[in-house]
């Protein structure tokens, strides 16, 4: 789709090159924050904060540590699913699946400057989604994930299909690391998403640095 380019999209297409998410289930007896560290070392270039299972209360204790950290190495910082929870935390936005939030109503809650993620898995919720007001999209999984095993695959002509759909920056999501990440080039996407193949390293900022490598 064309069109002219907001400010925001020049700097999400940036934004989106290594996007990382956090993920506390594998973390090899690290904590959280010692391996969001690694990552950012890394070069990871914007870190969403993704915790299911915690209280508001914990969640947001939890999410300062990090947040410090994404300001430190001057990256956006993104809450998962949790709008409250971005806004007491002041997060630079909130990444939103198709069961919550709608786009808008998080835009009023944040505020218009914040950034807005949808998850998406077909061109039709993809233009949905930007017409909602959607600031970037989440599409996947591209490959086979442990973190969301139940994950119907996208396929790469789907993937291909919503970039082409939509002016906003694509990140593809699910199951990528340095072994495959390059088999997406030329799907029109702005970045990766990556959960395991990080947090889940024996050497996340090594991990980083090779998939941040091998995708440009």
């Amino acid at each position: 789709m064309s069109g002219l380019k907001s400010a925001k999209d020049v700097f999400l297409e940036k934004a989106l090159r290594l996007y990382a998410i956090t993920d506390s289930s594998h973390l090899g007896g690290r904590s959280l924050a010692e391996t969001t560290e690694a990552v950012l070392r890394g070069g990871a270039t914007m870190l969403q904060f993704r915790e299911k299972i915690l209280g508001f209360d914990d969640f947001v204790a939890a999410g300062r540590e990090i947040r410090v950290l994404a300001s430190r190495f001057a990256v956006p910082f993104i809450v998962n699913d949790r709008a409250e929870e971005a806004a007491a935390l002041e997060a630079d936005g909130v990444h939103l699946g198709q069961g919550d939030m709608e786009a808008g109503a998080a835009r009023a809650r944040l505020g218009a400057g914040k950034i807005i993620g949808i998850s998406a898995r077909t061109a039709a919720q993809a233009v949905r989604a930007e017409a909602a007001g959607a600031d970037y999209l989440g599409v996947g999984a591209v490959f086979a994930t442990a973190t969301k095993p139940d994950a119907a695959a996208v396929s790469l002509e789907v993937l291909r299909d919503i970039c082409r759909a939509v002016r906003i920056p694509v990140a593809a999501i699910g199951g990528i690391n340095a072994g495959n990440a390059a088999l997406l080039r030329g799907s029109g996407i702005r970045g990766v998403a990556v959960v395991s193949a990080l947090f889940a390293a024996p050497a996340p900022e090594a991990a980083a640095r090779e998939l941040l490598r091998d995708w440009e």
